[in-house]
């Protein structure tokens, strides 16, 4: 692996701390009702997760990366499935009583 001068891992680190920093805020200012438009947004996001993590598993570079690609795979089709049932849930709770 390359070493990397100290200004790029501080800029990357910067990045990182910026996006946490904003999509903590972001999320937290979302109105109750637009959640579940937002939650359909993020399992999309997860599906493009799958994908890649799919195509890195069968790249075939050495078993550490294909070991990794494999639970990368897992983690992101456990958040994918789980997101498309808690939106169900949740859009079950704004149907009426006597809709099914």
């Amino acid at each position: 692996m390359e070493n990397l001068p100290i200004g790029n891992i501080m800029v990357g680190l910067y990045i990182f701390t910026l996006s946490a920093f904003l999509g903590y805020h972001l999320i937290t200012r979302v109105p109750p009702l637009l959640h579940t438009p937002l939650m359909s947004l993020t399992n999309a996001i997860s599906s493009i997760s799958v994908v890649g993590a799919i195509l890195v598993a069968g790249m075939k570079h050495d078993k550490f990366t294909t070991a990794l690609g494999f639970i990368a795979v897992i983690a992101a089709s456990i958040n994918l499935f789980g997101g498309y049932a808690i939106t169900e849930r949740m859009l079950r709770m704004f149907r009426g009583r006597g809709i099914r």
